[in-house]
């Protein structure tokens, strides 16, 4: 299926999808692979892809992936409770909003098993300790392959969600997976599934000037 998106619907209506996420739709293999060979073409550092995906279906992989999110997850929110004034985005007048990503995310922690494809971005060489220029050259090329994947599967009518949650157990979903730990990082887990409903809409978002500096911040 294809809901034949111009770039901007596309561009502005693909959204962290949880709640709508189909647990009980199966998706066939050829969708996810379509999605695969658009992230393929994203732009590189280099002009060379080191990055790879590992794609989850297996019902007790994906369990296993599941428990070591909902560890990440569960001290990720304990430490939000402990410092509620910690995070750059808290703000009173956003406190509805943010009361209903915590739902939202909630019940993902709750569900991680049940969605039926999960995606996690890798590249190599591992940057663990190394300068924020080697990060960026790193990281710079996988998640743009991410996202065109994310873009991708929205088009194709599937909802997706970058997490990341589960890195915090990385060597243990490396272990269940089989990645090469010393020479291969993951940088993600992106749940997948056709969505309930395909209409989404722009979110609302701070007027441009408060996040944009022209010449000089």
């Amino acid at each position: 299926m294809r809901l034949n998106l111009t770039p901007d619907e596309l561009l502005t209506t693909t959204r962290s999808v949880r709640k709508r996420l189909d647990l009980r739709r199966p998706v066939e293999r050829a969708v996810i692979e379509e999605c695969l060979r658009m992230a393929q073409q994203a732009p590189t550092g280099s002009n060379s892809q080191h990055w790879s995906f590992v794609v989850v279906t297996d019902p007790e992989k994906r369990r296993g992936l599941a428990e070591l999110y909902r560890q990440g997850w569960t001290a990720y929110m304990r430490s939000r409770d402990a410092n509620p004034g910690a995070e750059a985005y808290a703000q009173p007048d956003r406190d509805e909003t943010q009361a209903r990503v915590r739902s939202s995310s909630t019940y993902l922690a709750e569900h991680m098993q049940d969605v039926p494809v999960l995606v996690i971005p890798c590249v190599s060489p591992r940057t663990d300790g190394a300068s924020a220029v080697a990060q960026a050259a790193t990281w710079g090329s996988i998640v743009q392959a991410a996202w065109s994947f994310m873009l991708a599967a929205r088009e194709r009518g599937l909802g997706t969600v970058y997490t990341t949650l589960h890195l915090p157990h990385e060597r243990e979903a490396a272990d269940l997976l089989g990645v090469p730990y010393e020479q291969v990082m993951q940088v993600a887990m992106i749940p997948v599934a056709y969505t309930l409903g395909t209409s989404f809409q722009p979110a609302k978002r701070e007027p441009l000037a408060s996040m944009v500096h022209w010449e000089r911040w």
